[in-house]
């Protein structure tokens, strides 16, 4: 674990919201400093309060958030933080998104909808972020929305390594949707194994049908990678479909585990074996299953912020998996 000099020590501020505390607590430890008291709680009617217990003047602040589960409530809270940090006359604000929620709203594909990551991007900067990190995102191009440096991490190295250890025999990779092609042929290189594609036509917003499998998975034990499983309707039907086409055992390996509504039963009554999941997305008790594998990717989060505080290069964190910012 790196231990900042004491100088350097105390010039890193990390905050952090509500949304993930046990991973704040983690990337705190990991760079060997104690996180800062932030009150964060509601006024009776709802509205957000936040008060920063200490002295930031001049430091180098970095705010962890996820905006996951509660979506708009944790949105708000990164807001009000950043722009507390701001008042209070920190040198530098990055906030630091886990997981960056609004992100599957990232192209006008229907008549008369908003670009709502767009609009997210454009409040975090107004807020009075001087950065961002951000990990996994949904869709690349997300980067470009902002108008201040972003650093886009991947947990490949995370997963893959645990992938890696397992051993898994005659594997082969496959991406659940043509647009996660990118990432799956990463790991396929990574893993040293063939590629395979579901061709699905989504429905609606929930609902997807798988068309055809591109590629061979009879006999093979499957790796499906994605960013993220919402309600698991599609991730299940994926698995099936494999299961269909000869498929032996099915592993998904899914970074932003929103888990939502009927995910956790689907799941337990699916063909997968085992869903592995980052920790970017806290789980609830209600959410553990014996079936769900939850990886930590402080190490990453806390090397990443040591490098921007250090202003060292921040690309070599993922450059050497075939994965570019």
């Amino acid at each position: 674990m790196f231990k900042f000099p004491s100088a350097a020590n105390n010039s890193l501020i990390i905050l952090g919201g509500n949304s993930n505390p046990g991973l704040t607590h983690e990337i705190a430890d990991q760079l060997g400093v104690h996180p800062a008291n932030v009150i964060c709680d509601r006024f009776p009617e709802g509205e957000i309060h936040v008060q920063i217990c200490e002295n930031i003047r001049g430091k180098d602040i970095f705010i962890i958030q996820s905006t996951c589960t509660h979506p708009n409530d944790y949105l708000m809270e990164l807001l009000v933080l950043i722009d507390a940090a701001r008042r209070a006359s920190a040198k530098r604000i990055t906030a630091v998104l886990p997981f960056f929620g609004y992100a599957r709203q990232d192209r006008k594909d229907k008549p008369r909808v908003p670009i709502t990551a767009k609009l997210v991007a454009n409040l975090i900067t107004t807020a009075g972020a001087n950065r961002v990190l951000t990990m996994d995102l949904h869709s690349g191009q997300i980067q470009g929305f902002f108008d201040i440096p972003v650093d886009h991490l991947y947990s490949i190295n995370v997963t893959g390594t645990y992938l890696s250890k397992k051993n898994i025999q005659n594997a082969v990779v496959v991406s659940p949707d043509i647009g996660g092609v990118r990432m799956a042929r990463a790991y396929s290189k990574l893993l040293d194994c063939p590629l395979a594609i579901v061709d699905k036509r989504r429905e609606d917003a929930t609902r997807t049908h798988v068309m055809n499998i591109i590629g061979s998975v009879e006999g093979k034990n499957v790796i499906v990678v994605d960013d993220l499983v919402s309600t698991a309707g599609s991730l299940v039907e994926a698995a099936k479909a494999l299961k269909d086409a000869g498929a032996l055992d099915i592993y998904a390996a899914i970074v932003h585990p929103v888990l939502a509504g009927p995910a956790i039963e689907r799941i337990k009554n699916s063909d997968i074996k085992e869903l592995i999941v980052s920790n970017s997305i806290p789980l609830g008790p209600e959410k553990k299953t014996p079936k769900i594998v939850q990886l930590s990717v402080a190490t990453l989060l806390s090397e990443a912020i040591r490098r921007i505080h250090q202003n060292e290069s921040v690309s070599s964190l993922f450059s050497k998996v075939g994965v570019e910012a």
